[in-house]
């Protein structure tokens, strides 16, 4: 196996760097040897993989195929070396994270004492703000986002689900009615977060028996922050699309109703680690994005019932309360 997989590591190299010379220089070897385990690796396949001349080196459609799934082996071998590595080393040095203002406020500034006990050697700088930060311009480590990830060069871990609900104060579903169905929804004041499309976004939603589903919907009001769409539903000025990690509070004690049972509206949206690469991840970064994933797990603590605030954190070594000593 560890011979298969310096020949496939050998053959990556020989097209990443478009030449046999470039490669053996890569790995200190002549490229009469290079070329031999080339020549090996396809004896072994019984396929060609590179047309080769004294000028060029082209893959043959065989050779592309295997490269892909070569190249794909090989991160993941490195990716796991990485992590063991990662964690023989104590964590440590300086962590730049970017998240979103309110859910950074409300669910993961609390976690920070437990963290900060954990791993004593990391500095930790947080940066609250809604943008959506460069990672590699502006010189973060890693950032949280919540949002539906499109193809991208960023490696990415999910680490939890974002269930939203379309919620309404008591006070304004008595002036307008109360929606049972998404299509309702086009009747009533949406508040939304961009004004470029007319006041208006498109919803995308499951029917209860998973029929997906969809309904433009506007309003007179827009913010780009979630907090003010917020605090505008609950002051009754409209219909709302919020996460439940930002309105658990107000459906548990009925500042905010949610509309539309048994339709869902989690679409593709989920809060995710969002970092550079996965090679040579940072022992420091790893144990923050899997304190997070270990803290808010596969059925975080806001979508539970009475889930209103973090769990008291119970730091290594410590009972969580007086009663447990």
């Amino acid at each position: 196996m560890g011979h298969d997989l310096h020949e496939m590591s050998v053959f990556v190299r020989v097209v990443a760097a478009g030449s046999l010379s470039a490669a053996a220089r890569e790995f200190g070897l002549s490229t009469a040897v290079v070329s031999r385990r080339l020549a090996a690796l396809e004896a072994r396949l019984g396929a060609r993989l590179l047309n080769r001349t004294t000028r060029s080196l082209r893959l043959t459609d065989e050779g592309a195929a295997y490269y892909d799934a070569c190249a794909r082996i090989l991160a993941e071998v490195e990716e796991a070396d990485a992590a063991v590595s990662a964690r023989r080393t104590e964590p440590q040095g300086v962590l730049k994270v970017a998240m979103p203002a309110s859910f950074g406020h409300r669910h993961i500034a609390p976690l920070v004492p437990e963290f900060a006990a954990r791993y004593p050697k990391i500095q930790l700088a947080l940066s609250l703000s809604d943008r959506a930060v460069n990672l590699v311009e502006e010189g973060f480590d890693l950032a949280i986002r919540i949002a539906e990830l499109e193809d991208s060069a960023l490696a990415a871990r999910k680490l939890a689900p974002n269930r939203r609900v379309v919620c309404a104060s008591p006070e304004y579903l008595r002036r307008r009615g109360t929606p049972h169905t998404p299509d309702d929804l086009a009747k009533h004041n949406f508040l939304v977060t961009t004004w470029e499309r007319d006041f208006s976004l498109t919803i995308e939603y499951k029917e209860p028996d998973g029929k997906p589903g969809s309904v433009r919907v506007s309003g007179r009001y827009a913010c780009d922050n979630w907090e003010v769409l917020r605090e505008w539903a609950l002051a009754g000025l409209g219909v709302a699309l919020k996460s439940t990690w930002d309105v658990r509070r107000h459906l548990e004690d009925g500042s905010l109703v949610a509309l539309c049972p048994g339709y869902t509206f989690d679409t593709d949206v989920a809060i995710y680690a969002v970092y550079p690469h996965r090679r040579h991840l940072p022992a420091k970064t790893r144990a923050f994005i899997e304190f997070l994933a270990e803290s808010f797990g596969p059925e975080p603590y806001w979508d539970q019932p009475g889930g209103i605030t973090p769990p008291k954190p119970r730091i290594r070594g410590l009972p969580a309360t007086a009663e447990d000593a």
